[in-house]
């Protein structure tokens, strides 16, 4: 599932790196199966198509840690901020919850 656009807390030494882990992974299908989106939202979180024309595609083998302030009407991250990637996570164990849902 599609969640967020992550763009803070990229330094370029750390874009690097995370580029050079996500590189043999790219794939040329988008794997979220909530894309794309009709319409931008209220704090323009959505992926429309156009949007999608610009992404690259990973197979999704690598957990991220990001942190943000909340989450919106449309079920996204507001103010998302890379915090790290986590080698000690499996991705298909990771699920997304928050307080809305629970």
């Amino acid at each position: 599932m599609y969640i967020a656009r992550v763009r803070n807390g990229f330094v370029p030494a750390l874009r690097r790196q995370v580029f050079a882990k996500l590189r043999p992974l790219e794939v040329a299908v988008c794997p979220f199966v909530n894309l794309p989106e009709a319409h931008k939202g209220r704090w323009d979180d959505g992926l429309t198509a156009d949007d999608m024309r610009k992404c690259v595609w990973v197979r999704p083998q690598v957990v991220a840690q990001i942190e943000f302030l909340e989450w919106t009407e449309s079920d996204h991250l507001r103010h998302a901020k890379f915090a790290g990637l986590r080698d000690d996570k499996d991705p298909r164990e990771v699920i997304t919850e928050h307080a809305d849902q629970g």
